[in-house]
């Protein structure tokens, strides 16, 4: 289960260092695919279901369109690969900030077991369900006016 999880890690990072040298958005969408599906693989194995359903739905089912606006106003004929040089150069450049942040970080201390997923004494409820109740009572606020910031943001670019 462990090399799984390191597996579903590095395909992470490495879905996000294609997103972030985004040579085009063509192989920028593939990025956060791979990003956004080992991301939710790497929070299934912690159990917590309910935020990487979450992450599905909203992250890629909104990054997604974006990234085909993107597409469509950006058409380029012959778009720039990730085996360019300064595509090359640029993700080595993010790889080796990223393993010297993980030897810095003490990446040992990374891989130790930790029971965070389940509560326990007199919480019997899983922690990814009460975190969608406080959510919802406590955050109701924040998500009118995010939701308010959303539709205003709509008029302006129909606008």
């Amino acid at each position: 289960m462990m090399e799984f999880v390191l597996f579903l890690g590095v395909c992470f990072a490495l879905g996000g260092l294609a997103v972030a040298s985004n040579p085009s958005p063509y192989y920028g969408v593939l990025g956060l695919v791979v990003a956004a599906v080992a991301g939710c693989g790497w929070l299934v194995s912690l159990g917590v279901s309910f935020v990487s359903l979450v992450l599905v739905m909203v992250y890629l089912g909104g990054m997604l369109v974006v990234f085909v606006y993107s597409v469509s106003l950006a058409a380029d004929p012959y778009p720039e690969s990730w085996v360019s040089w300064g595509v090359v150069g640029y993700g080595f450049g993010m790889g080796l900030v990223v393993l010297v942040g993980l030897v810095m970080g003490g990446m040992l201390g990374l891989l130790a077991e930790e029971g965070t997923v389940n509560s326990g004494g007199l919480l019997s409820v899983r922690l990814d369900f009460s975190g969608v109740a406080v959510l919802y009572s406590e955050g109701v606020g924040l998500l009118l006016i995010g939701g308010w910031g959303l539709l205003l943001t709509l008029f302006v670019v129909l606008e």
